[in-house]
């Protein structure tokens, strides 16, 4: 009996072990296929969608949660929205149809391209102990983008990963909180009970002993009691726990689990028992861009280490459409009268010494002004096209101090100003100077006045009525400096009265007529055709709505203001094949697809080539008919 036992169990084991063998040959060849390119995952877009599910992927991207698998397969991890209720739902497996295409056509919108294509993963790829690691990466315009990547764990590499955080776990509770357990209390207990019973009854006494008083008690201190009863091995072997938790975690756990970035947007099974999965990405858009190219890499791990690269599959390829492409780029012009007396101005502010007509050059704020002044001058009459007619300099003062000294002040300082002028001018200028003066500027006194917010409303009424007063003395020394704001006038506004405005008066070199009417190109305008082609929708509705034209209705349209393109667009006469294609997508975004219908048929009859365009819209998908001859 016990040789058949024998027997037996030898049979048995020869068996596992061919069994074994068998396993690890086919699990060899598997891999070496995989390495070698022979099993690969692929790309592929899917089937044509409708315009609801696009737009719908345009503001909201299906968030994607993990449930463990049961058997020893794949970990399929997966959650959708429930279009009723608005909740996260864990889903199954979903079996679909599969349709294998390398490439398609995408909308931009609203700044925005929603791509998704499925990644098919191969039976041979999947295995209890691997754990397959997908890289989606897109290419746009030279950058390269990756995107979050796809993880398939098998049951038994997710259990050993599981076990490494079990060890993990138990090597932190092995280490030392609480720095009591390192001490020897119940010796020191002892010790104290034995040898001194007096203090000993002390033990429940809360009161403080300092460190000296207990030296004199027990006859050490307390760190030599300390000392004596520490278990310093445990400490030492503690601390050496705590220092080595980053190698322990690398030890235990090879491959740690990653909580966030894993995509998973869609999940449907493949006949052949693979898998496939739906990814959705949205990208920026940005001027330019017709295409985006997407590719795959891969890595296969085993115990925690990649074991081989997985062969990239054919990358495929969304050409981009845009309704800005529609935009009509012809030059617009607009009526401008040039005149042919022109006239500029400017002010500064001169710091003269009190009642002196010197000019200070040195001090840092006349330095500035004058520098200033230099270069506005030397740009009004170095432009060859204008002929300087006069140049006027007029220097004012504050009402501070009696109106005839003012005069006689102002206008020495504007004497000095216009000699400053002067040795910037050539002969030719330089007889055209004047100075004129302002003795005491009022009229600039008002301005500040109203304007000012640290005033009140009755010292203001008060400033104004004297402004009216034909005696400027009197306004200025009987009621001006009788008021309690008088100081704050003297500090903060009259400063700004003490100016010198310099007026320059030019006509057009050659031109004989007071006017002439011609026409330019519109800046204004072509900047907002421009924002329309860079995708900057915001600015270019900012720019176009004076317009009402085609351009303006395609800006409302590409920003999604629907209505607001409509009324443009019926305003519009005579309406042409562009005019009814932006309509139809207007009224289909809108809902209103029978009216949407009807323009676009009437949109194809006045263009046939229009039909070839509304393959590239999807808001254009729902009104044309399966199979209907669009041309």
């Amino acid at each position: 009996m016990f040789s058949d036992r024998k027997y037996r169990t030898a049979v048995f084991l020869g068996f596992a072990a061919v069994v074994s063998l068998a396993v690890s040959c086919v699990s060899g060849r598997t891999v070496s296929g995989i390495r070698e390119g022979e099993v690969r995952p692929d790309l592929s877009v899917p089937e044509d969608i409708g315009f609801e599910e696009e737009r719908e992927r345009l503001v909201q991207q299906i968030k994607v949660d993990s449930m463990a698998a049961d058997s020893g397969g794949p970990l399929i991890m997966n959650a959708i929205k429930d279009e009723e209720t608005g909740e996260m739902v864990a889903t199954d497996v979903i079996t679909e149809s599969r349709v294998v295409a390398r490439f398609r056509n995408v909308a931009e919108r609203f700044g925005r391209v929603s791509i998704e294509f499925d990644i098919t993963v191969p039976e041979e790829l999947l295995s209890s102990s691997w754990k397959l690691e997908l890289l989606p990466l897109i290419k746009i315009m030279g950058d390269s983008t990756r995107l979050d990547p796809v993880c398939i764990t098998g049951r038994k590499y997710r259990d050993e990963q599981m076990r490494g955080y079990r060890r993990y776990e138990r090597f932190l509770q092995s280490i030392i909180t609480d720095s009591t357990d390192f001490i020897r209390l119940r010796q020191l207990e002892i010790f104290i009970m034995r040898h001194f019973p007096d203090t000993y009854a002390m033990k429940n006494d809360t009161s403080f002993v300092p460190d000296p008083v207990a030296e004199s008690i027990f006859g050490v201190s307390q760190r030599e009691a300390l000392e004596h009863y520490t278990r310093h091995h445990l400490f030492d072997r503690n601390e050496r726990r705590k220092a080595g938790r980053a190698m322990m975690f690398r030890r235990f756990i090879k491959d740690p689990l990653v909580s966030d970035g894993i995509r998973l947007d869609t999940v449907i099974s493949d006949m052949a028992g693979g898998l496939i999965y739906r990814y959705v990405q949205q990208v920026e858009s940005r001027p330019g861009l017709r295409k985006i190219e997407v590719a795959l890499d891969g890595c296969l791990y085993e115990d925690g280490e990649v074991i081989c690269t997985v062969g990239r599959p054919e990358d495929i390829v969304f050409y981009v459409s845009s309704l800005s492409t529609l935009a009509d780029m012809s030059p617009r012009y607009v009526m401008r009268v040039i005149e042919r007396y022109v006239y500029d101005n400017t002010h500064a502010f001169i710091d003269f010494a009190q009642g002196s007509a010197d000019l200070d050059t040195l001090l840092p704020g006349n330095r500035a002004e004058l520098a200033r002044i230099r270069e506005c001058v030397s740009a009004v009459v170095g432009r060859t096209e204008f002929i300087l007619d006069s140049l006027v300099v007029t220097a004012s003062c504050s009402p501070e101090g009696r109106y005839a000294y003012n005069s006689r002040l102002s206008l020495a300082r504007a004497d000095t100003m216009k000699d400053f002028i002067g040795s910037l001018l050539d002969e030719e200028n330089r007889p055209v100077l004047k100075a004129e003066s302002v003795p005491e500027n009022w009229d600039q006194l008002c301005r500040l006045v109203k304007n000012d917010t640290v005033l009140g409303g009755r010292a203001k009424d008060r400033i104004l009525a004297a402004a009216g007063i034909y005696d400027r003395d009197s306004a200025e020394t009987g009621i001006l400096a009788e008021m309690p704001e008088y100081r704050y006038l003297r500090e903060k506004i009259y400063p700004r009265l003490r100016s010198v405005k310099f007026d320059f008066y030019l006509h057009r070199r050659g031109m004989d007529r007071d006017t002439v009417h011609t026409t330019e190109l519109d800046s204004v305008y072509m900047q907002g055709v421009e924002a329309l082609k860079n995708l900057d929708y915001r600015r270019a509705v900012e720019l176009l709505r004076p317009y009402h034209d085609y351009n303006t209705a395609l800006a409302y349209l590409s920003a999604g203001y629907n209505h607001s393109a409509i009324r443009d667009l019926e305003s519009l006469s005579p309406p042409s094949a562009k005019t009814d294609y932006l309509m139809a997508i207007a009224l289909a975004r809108l809902g209103m697809f029978g009216e949407a219908r009807e323009v676009y048929l009437r949109c194809i009859d006045r263009d046939p080539a229009m039909a070839f365009r509304a393959n590239l819209d999807p808001e254009l998908s729902d009104i044309i008919r399966p199979g209907e001859d669009r041309h």
